[in-house]
C-alpha cells in the first residue's frame, strides 16, 4: 500500500450558531489547507468531534470534503464509533464516495481492553471497505485503549488485508519506532503528535503524519519536516520549539479542540463553536488567548488563507 508523505490534517467541524453543522465553509478550508503544504485530511476523527455528529451528518461532511480532494490532497474518513454496526456502514459509504482511506479509533464505550477484541472491532469496520486503506488511530487518552501496539500489528498482520498502518497519538516514541522496524517497516506508522514531530523523525524514521494544529500552524510543522529533510537541523528545533509554543497557549485554553478551533476565527476562517457538552471560550478569554499568541509572533508564521 501507498505510505502518506508529510501531513494530514485533522479538521475541525463547522458549526452554526445553533449548533447544525455549516458545509458551506468547506470549501475555502481545503484550499486554505492545500496553500499551506498540507497533503489531506482525516476527517470526522477527534479534532472534528466525530462522535457527536450523527451518521447522516459524518456522511455528508465525507461528500463535502471529496468534493475538494484531487490526486494530491487526501481524504481519510474517520468511522470510528460506539456502534460497529455504524462504523461498518460509514466505511462502505467512504468507500463507495472515493475516499481514499478509513480510520478508527477504540470506542470509548466499551472499553477495550484486549488485543483480540480491538482486532475483532478493526477487521468488522476495515471489511466494510475492504478496498480502502485502514488505519487504527491509537489514542488511548481519549478511550483508555492502553494496547501494546507491536502486539496489535502482530495480530492484523495476515488477518486484516486491508490494514495500511497507526495513526499513533501517544508520548513513547521508542514503541512508534518499535511500530516502524516491525517486518522492514512494513505498516505505515503516521505520528500524531505535533509536539513531537521532530523526535519522531529522528528516531523514528516518520515520513508522514496526522495533526490538529496544522489547521492554524501548518506552515511551520511542515516546516520542520522540509527541515530536516535538507539536513537544517538548528531550523527544524527552531520550527519545533516554536509550534510547542503555540501548544502551550493552546493548553490554557482547553486544547485543540475548544482553544484551537477558536484560533481558526482569528486567522479569518470562523467555523462556530463547539458542540455541547464541550465548554466554548468566553469572548474574554479568547481575546487573552489573542494575545497571548501575539506575544509569540503568531501570527506572523501561521497558515494564511
Amino acid at each position: 500500500m501507498e505510505k502518506i508523505q508529510g501531513l494530514i490534517d485533522a479538521p475541525f467541524t463547522p458549526f452554526y450558531p445553533d449548533g447544525e453543522v455549516n458545509y458551506e465553509p468547506i470549501a475555502a478550508y481545503a484550499e486554505m489547507l492545500k496553500k499551506n503544504g498540507l497533503k489531506g485530511v482525516f476527517i470526522n476523527g477527534s479534532s472534528g468531534e466525530g462522535y457527536m455528529l450523527t451518521d447522516d451528518e459524518r456522511k455528508r461532511l465525507a461528500e463535502t470534503w471529496i468534493q475538494h480532494a484531487d490526486k494530491d490532497f487526501k481524504v481519510i474518513v474517520h468511522v470510528g464509533s460506539c456502534c460497529v454496526k455504524s462504523s461498518r456502514e460509514l466505511a462502505r459509504h467512504a468507500a463507495e464516495i472515493g475516499a481514499w482511506g478509513i480510520g478508527a479509533m477504540a470506542p470509548p464505550f466499551p472499553k477495550i481492553g484486549r488485543i483480540e477484541e480491538l482486532v475483532k472491532y478493526i477487521e468488522e469496520i476495515a471489511a466494510g471497505a475492504p478496498t480502502l486503506p485502514f488505519y487504527y488511530y491509537h489514542i488511548p487518552a481519549f478511550n483508555g485503549a492502553f494496547l501494546p501496539m507491536v502486539k496489535l500489528l502482530e495480530a492484523v498482520d495476515g488477518r486484516v488485508p486491508n490494514f495500511a498502518g497507526i495513526k499513533y497519538t501517544f508520548e513513547s516514541i521508542y514503541e512508534y519506532n518499535q511500530c516502524r522496524l516491525y517486518k522492514d517497516g512494513k505498516f505505515d506508522m503516521l505520528h500524531g503528535q505535533d509536539e513531537t514531530i521532530l523526535p519522531s523523525l529522528a528516531m523514528g524514521g516518520a515520513r508522514g503524519g496526522i495533526g490538529g494544529t496544522t489547521n492554524y500552524n501548518g506552515r511551520e510543522l511542515t516546516a520542520i519536516i522540509d527541515c530536516w529533510n535538507k539536513g537544517e537541523l538548528e531550523a527544524a528545533r527552531e520550527h519545533q520549539n516554536f509550534s510547542q509554543e503555540v501548544i502551550n497557549v493552546i493548553c490554557r485554553y482547553r486544547g485543540n479542540i475548544v482553544g484551537g478551533k477558536r484560533i481558526m476565527k482569528l486567522i479569518g476562517l470562523d467555523l462556530g463553536k463547539n458542540r455541547t457538552p464541550f465548554q466554548n471560550l468566553t469572548d474574554e478569554e479568547e481575546q487573552a488567548m489573542k494575545r497571548e499568541l501575539e506575544a509569540i509572533g503568531f501570527f506572523d508564521r501561521c497558515n494564511v488563507l
